[in-house]
């Protein structure tokens, strides 16, 4: 089966209400990661691309063939997605490097202007079969090139003029997630009556929750017992994540947590056995350690295992 459209994978998570996870690579590690994941879990995904490992990679289209090539050898269901692109160009660069779904970030913007570019980015990549995810609302926090000091909730009225104006094919909202985490001392609260308002304008749009990685302590304490001095920032617990998919959320991007335990996994391997110098002795057990998070969110979270 292998890579999939778009349309077909989030029609079949509105159908039988579950979450796509969309989950951030910038390495073969990471792609293994995913796709095994999805083979194990016999789950649907997301394999995504930041503007940060863009960067990395330096050869963007290069690295959507990487994904394409190793995609082919697993039957789960996949699609590949860029990121929160903060301007129409770099939204038209990802499609013509061949990616089959592209969010534009115009969250810091103006409504109106939000709303245009958003439009003009929906015509150029339809006319090329390519899906577009949009956002309205700011999470507090970094995404990539953008950055926001404080959360801006999404309006449902709204959130539903934008999907007309722009025609976009997902829409990411702001219900209470951060981007990376904020401080605090526990858990931060979703608002589900804000989101049962927004899914209820248009039942069976997919809807998306950015900054869905939880940060449980446990896995920052994983990380610091092995020398890590990672802060111990609050994001959403995975309790909530759970009960907004049941309420309408089909895609859902989980990030921070899977590069937790891939760094404690490292970390870990090299405190062990400090005369290990080859690459691949530590990159596979951080690579396990990955998969295993991706799989636990498919389990526990998203509801996606089992689906195909």
């Amino acid at each position: 089966m292998g890579l999939k459209a778009p349309k077909e994978l989030y029609e079949d998570a509105v159908r039988s209400n579950y979450g796509l996870g969309a989950f951030n690579t910038f390495s073969i590690e990471g792609i293994l990661a995913v796709l095994e994941a999805c083979k194990e879990q016999r789950s649907p995904a997301i394999i995504q691309i930041s503007m940060g490992a863009r960067k990395y990679v330096k050869h963007l289209k290069s690295y959507v063939d990487i994904i394409k090539c190793m995609a082919e050898n697993y039957e789960m269901p996949v699609f590949i997605q860029h990121d929160h692109c903060s301007t129409v160009e770099a939204c038209k660069e990802a499609i013509e490097a061949g990616v089959q779904a592209v969010m534009f970030d115009g969250s810091h913007l103006p409504f109106e202007e939000n709303a245009e570019k958003t439009k003009e980015i929906v015509a150029y990549a339809h006319d090329r079969g390519v899906w577009v995810e949009a956002e309205l609302g700011c999470l507090p926090g970094f995404e990539d090139l953008v950055f926001a000091e404080k959360a801006v909730f999404t309006d449902p009225d709204m959130a539903k003029q934008f999907i007309s104006i722009t025609g976009c094919d997902a829409l990411a909202v702001a219900v209470g997630t951060s981007h990376g985490g904020v401080a605090g001392d526990d858990y931060l609260p979703l608002d589900f009556e804000l989101l049962e308002k927004i899914v209820s304008k248009n039942p069976d749009f997919p809807y998306v929750l950015h900054g869905a990685a939880s940060l449980p302590p446990e896995l920052i304490t994983a990380c610091n017992d092995q020398g890590g001095q990672v802060d111990y920032l609050r994001n959403c617990c995975e309790e909530s994540i759970a009960r907004a998919v049941k309420t309408g959320v089909r895609k859902v991007n989980m990030d921070v947590d899977n590069f937790l335990v891939f760094t404690t996994a490292v970390r870990k391997f090299l405190n062990d056995k400090p005369d290990i110098y080859d690459p691949r002795k530590y990159l596979q057990p951080a690579t396990e350690a990955f998969q295993k998070e991706v799989e636990h969110k498919m389990k526990e979270v998203l509801d996606s295992a089992g689906r195909y």
